[in-house]
């Protein structure tokens, strides 16, 4: 789907373990990959100061992990200093990135509010598309397991779908993506309808299995038109638990996500059901901001 990625890293979350894999992230479509490393400003007694020693030994550590990285594609290493967001949005913008990769923690939402979430802040500020991966796991993959992964990333998208905006945007972003990309690696897509079972039956219609399900048999023409095989389930009961449910089962690569609408999915007095999957999901994410 992706041509151009932005690859953020701290050293602590494993996504720094992706330059060992470039040519399998080339295998998965990419072209052009930039790995990034944000560093803090050191604060010291009067004001704040820069120490551009500092940023040599995290250049040379991605160097290093670069040495299997082929001719075919075009790799660059940016290591800066100051508040991470804010490298990201201007990097993101210099090298006209289409993807960006994210390591973010499963959290609470008492935690993500203490402590605060780059992922947040970008999900608020960039039209980019993020793709969200846990440290926990990718620090875990074995050499194996991490070179299939990156390969397979793109090629399986699960995407819940409810009738909404947020779902109508999920789908249009990905046709955008493959009709922009004439060497996109997806091939499948499932589309998961979820009918919640909380909400009163009166308030779904008369024949709300059915009524989804043709909802979705449109939607499937329509993606299978661009050579994607498209799959539908329509299902009734708690849309996060059946979320994860399918995705473990039918070998996920990445479960498709948007914001909700112009409020944003942060707000605190607002949560929904893209923020709870974007927090609990232990499979990637790719996000698409509004």
């Amino acid at each position: 789907m992706f041509q151009r990625a932005l690859i953020c890293t701290d050293f602590t979350d494993g996504i720094y373990r992706l330059a060992q894999f470039v040519p399998s992230l080339a295998a998965g479509g990419f072209k052009s990959l930039v790995f990034f490393h944000s560093m803090p400003v050191e604060s010291g007694p009067e004001i704040p100061r820069a120490s551009p020693e500092r940023l040599e030994p995290a250049r040379q550590r991605l160097q290093e992990l670069l040495r299997e990285a082929p001719d075919t594609v075009e790799v660059t290493i940016e290591v800066q200093w100051g508040r991470t967001s804010d490298n990201i949005l201007r990097l993101a913008k210099q090298h006209q990135v289409d993807v960006i990769f994210l390591g973010s923690p499963t959290r609470t939402l008492l935690e993500e509010k203490l402590f605060g979430s780059t992922t947040a802040a970008l999900a608020e500020k960039t039209g980019v598309p993020l793709i969200i991966l846990r440290p926990q796991l990718m620090s875990t993959y074995t050499t194996a397991e991490l070179e299939l992964r990156c390969a397979h990333l793109f090629r399986y998208l699960l995407v819940p779908y409810d009738g909404t905006q947020g779902g109508k945007k999920i789908v249009q972003n990905i046709r955008q993506q493959v009709k922009n990309n004439p060497n996109s690696v997806l091939e499948r897509v499932r589309l998961l309808w979820v009918i919640d079972d909380h909400v009163r039956r009166e308030l779904l219609g008369d024949h709300p299995v059915q009524q989804a399900q043709q909802e979705l048999d449109q939607l499937q023409s329509e993606l299978a038109a661009l050579n994607l095989v498209v799959n539908t389930t329509v299902v009734e009961g708690n849309p996060l638990e059946e979320i994860m449910k399918t995705a473990e089962i039918h070998d996920i690569g990445a479960i498709a996500a948007c914001s909700g609408g112009a409020e944003g999915i942060f707000k605190w007095s607002a949560p929904s059901l893209t923020h709870e999957i974007l927090r609990r999901s232990w499979h990637p994410v790719l996000f698409f901001p509004s």
